[in-house]
């Protein structure tokens, strides 16, 4: 049987280097990287992917530092929208199944329990907002496509926008402070990169295509997630729970974000495993690399 050719776009990124390591092997692959690829530029991304002719197009390339997308709203939705349309409206006409990520941040947190799929979207903030307009330009222009909406991601490759994950943010608080202090307010289902590679593969194999939340099972605040980290890395230094109020933004983020599969497991394919497994799985990972 003849392999699956998958492009992989942000390739070198923490979610898409992740990914193209569990596909190699398994698919034909291809990384790009920014340089190799310009998804605002239609002309440029049907040149790419003409030649390269895949069944399977994954993008995981997103403007996703919230700050600056506060600050460039242009170039947040150039990104997060227009360069979604572009690989939308490029699906249907090169006959690829085209997979994007999108993000917990698209609800408000107003209501205080899992959000479904079915849930209504209410974005706080442009980053948010512009995510939401690539998930509706993707279903008004693409007929094969899978959005799936992660939160709270962390894998071995560092997030360059970002200057790491919140395992990498932790582990350098500790090093540098007397004490450190976690919000307790701030819930969601924060999930390993790892573990989003194995869904999608499995996702990829079928013909559902649809909306799809796929992150870790049951919603943790940041402070008991960073308690785990701290246990697991032995870290000494005191660790203090507090409230979101303490960290004032100009940038308004949902207090609650956690999502629940369902979609997932309507197909009998949620795969992901419990938040505080992953997580130590990964610190294991994690402490024989550093």
């Amino acid at each position: 049987m003849q392999k699956l050719k998958v492009v992989v776009i942000g390739a070198n990124g923490q979610l898409g280097s992740d990914i193209s390591a569990y596909f190699s092997g398994r698919c034909t692959l291809t990384g790009l990287t920014h340089e190799q690829i310009e998804i605002t530029n239609l002309d440029n991304v049907r040149n790419v992917l003409s030649s390269l002719k895949p069944d399977v197009v994954i993008n995981t390339a997103a403007y996703h530092n919230v700050p600056k997308c506060e600050e460039d709203p242009l170039r947040s939705f150039e990104i997060n929208g227009l360069g979604a349309l572009n690989l939308a409206k490029l699906s249907t006409e090169l006959k690829y199944k085209f997979v994007h990520y999108s993000t917990d941040y698209v609800f408000d947190g107003a209501k205080q329990q899992a959000y479904l799929e079915s849930d209504c979207p209410n974005p706080l903030n442009v980053y948010a907002l512009t995510k939401l307009d690539g998930e509706k330009l993707i279903q008004n222009y693409s007929e094969r496509y899978f959005i799936i909406r992660v939160a709270g991601i962390y894998g071995l490759t560092p997030c360059r926008a970002k200057g790491g994950n919140f395992i990498d943010t932790m582990v350098k608080a500790a090093a540098a402070r007397p004490l450190v202090k976690v919000v307790n307010d701030e819930v969601l289902t924060p999930t390993s990169t790892q573990e989003i590679a194995r869904n999608t593969w499995e996702l990829i194999q079928t013909e559902a295509y649809d909306l799809y939340h796929m992150t870790a099972q049951e919603a943790v605040s940041w402070y008991e997630f960073a308690r785990v980290i701290f246990k697991e890395l032995d870290l000494k230094t005191p660790l203090e729970s507090c409230s979101a109020s303490e960290f004032p933004s100009p940038v308004k983020r949902p207090l609650y974000s956690a999502l629940e599969n369902g979609n997932l497991k309507k197909i009998n394919l949620d795969l992901m495993g419990h938040w505080k497994t992953a997580l130590i799985d990964y610190l294991s990972q994690y402490k024989a690399l550093r």
